[in-house]
């Protein structure tokens, strides 16, 4: 606490919290399909995900919320 009797303010910017980015095995492991099937569902937009360098990769958190939409349903 300060002299004034409140906390002090930290100096760092507040920050997002980094996610992990999948490849496509990690993805197909974590869904339990094969690889292939991860392939064409990212290519027809049915998961979410982004190419980088020619590959493909997603971030672990909007799978998540995807599965989560998913189950809703």
């Amino acid at each position: 606490m300060n002299n004034n009797g409140t906390e002090p303010k930290s100096k760092e910017p507040l920050r997002p919290e980094r996610t992990q980015i999948m490849t496509t095995k990690e993805i197909a492991k974590y869904l339990g399909v094969h690889e292939m099937t991860v392939y064409r569902w990212l290519k027809k937009g049915i998961l979410p995900g982004f190419k980088i360098g020619g590959r493909w990769r997603s971030k672990k958190d909007l799978l998540d919320a995807y599965l989560v939409e998913r189950m809703e349903k």
